[in-house]
């Protein structure tokens, strides 16, 4: 939270991500809450530091949305147009 109120412009993303970590199908299951996998957050952890029981550094968490927006921008950048006779076929 420390990163994005630091850096407002990282705020869509934030938001795009929190919800990429949602589990599908959250509301079939107890709490019945979009609440992210602890699990997911303990392996992202311990990926990024070594450690399951580390928190993210607001810097780290600011690199990770600037790479995760770059990645979204790059990927609209090189969608290819389909042609309509190419469609058809």
């Amino acid at each position: 939270m420390k990163a994005v109120l630091q850096r407002p412009r990282l705020l869509y993303m934030s938001v795009v991500q929190f919800y990429r970590f949602i589990p599908d199908r959250w509301w079939q299951r107890k709490p019945f809450l979009p609440v992210v996998d602890l699990k997911l957050l303990r392996f992202r952890s311990e990926t990024m530091y070594g450690d399951t029981q580390m928190a993210p550094d607001a810097d780290d968490v600011a690199i990770w949305l600037d790479w995760c927006k770059d990645q979204l921008r790059r990927k609209q950048e090189y969608r290819l147009p389909i042609k309509r006779n190419e469609a058809a076929q």
